[in-house]
């Protein structure tokens, strides 16, 4: 199922997160190991960019051209909905680096 998603960023305050996740993906895909993420949110707390740099397996991005794919999905969950959320805040400029080096 691909949904389309209205994307604006010049009409939402947005922030950046990155977390590191060492626990297994418990699917077929395991065998990457595990990965990097990093966030872009909008105001509204809703994912509307990220990327997963996984050890050893593929990079993947998820945005406004590419919600889904046959591995997974641009984040279908609230992020201001997690507690402490705010020791993973990173820069704009960290975010863009990490979705650079996904493109």
């Amino acid at each position: 199922m691909f949904v389309r998603i209205a994307w604006h960023p010049a009409d939402v305050a947005r922030r950046w997160f990155s977390r590191r996740w060492d626990a297994s993906r418990g699917d077929q895909f395991d065998s990457w190991g595990a990965a990097t993420y990093f966030f872009e949110v909008g105001d509204d707390g809703w994912p509307t960019r990220h990327v997963e740099i996984h050890d050893d397996g593929p990079t993947r991005l998820y945005g406004p051209d590419r919600t889904e794919d046959e591995y997974g999905q641009l984040g279908d969950a609230r992020l201001d909905a997690f507690e402490g959320l705010a020791r993973w805040a990173i820069s704009a400029a960290e975010f863009e680096q990490g979705w650079s080096s996904a493109r």
